[in-house]
């Protein structure tokens, strides 16, 4: 009766068997956290589409503006607000209160790649902001028209995102700021070419060419 080298065979298989394993569990550990997605995105092809419609026109004035006459955070549904509903959509594992305030939860703001657990320590950014909306044509729109561009969620106009790097944004367009993370241009440019685009508003030659310079980037 003849002997099978069991140990011999089972050496044969278990390094295939084990590179497997170390490959996906490296897969897993390299893989990207979850990352806030506003709608309606489109594909920088679209994009480029869209950049090319808008009309090329200088800033208007900042006189008269405030940002009370784009009246944010409006109730969404029940006790939840803009903010919240945003919080709630952009985050892991959200838990909320009797009032819709996010009590735990985390967020990754794909501007910088940092991780918050604390709502506090996350800013919702209207991705084209208050003050560029209203040097591009927002100054001539309704207050009803203005408050539903500042609570957009059917286009990617709001994000949520690390606090202080949204307040170093400011209201500065594309030719001015960029996320800190090269790797999130595209996508920024994407949704901030579709917002201007729905909502009519101009870019000045400057703002285009950054724009056209970040898709080139998808």
């Amino acid at each position: 009766m003849s002997t099978v080298n069991l140990a011999g065979r089972f050496r044969s298989v278990r390094l295939p068997a084990l590179s497997l394993l170390l490959a996906g569990a490296l897969a897993v550990g390299l893989a990207s956290p979850a990352q806030a997605t506003p709608p309606n995105i489109p594909s920088a092809s679209t994009a480029l589409s869209e950049l090319a419609a808008l009309r090329v026109a200088s800033e208007g004035s900042m006189t008269g503006y405030s940002r009370d006459k784009f009246p944010h955070w409006i109730t969404i549904s029940g006790a939840c607000n803009t903010r919240e509903t945003v919080l709630k959509r952009d985050g892991t594992n959200v838990v909320t209160d009797s009032s819709c305030a996010a009590t735990s939860g985390r967020w990754y703001s794909p501007y910088d790649g940092a991780t918050w657990t604390l709502a506090s320590d996350v800013d919702i950014d209207h991705v084209v902001p208050l003050a560029e909306a209203w040097r591009s044509g927002a100054s001539s729109w309704t207050t009803s028209r203005r408050q539903s561009f500042a609570n957009d969620l059917g286009n990617p106009q709001l994000i949520a995102v690390t606090d202080n790097v949204n307040q170093s944004k400011g209201d500065q367009d594309p030719a001015l700021w960029k996320p800190p993370l090269s790797g999130y241009w595209c996508t920024y440019a994407k949704m901030w070419t579709r917002s201007k685009y729905r909502w009519g508003l101009t870019v000045n030659s400057a703002e285009k060419s950054a724009l056209q310079s970040m898709l080139g980037r998808c």
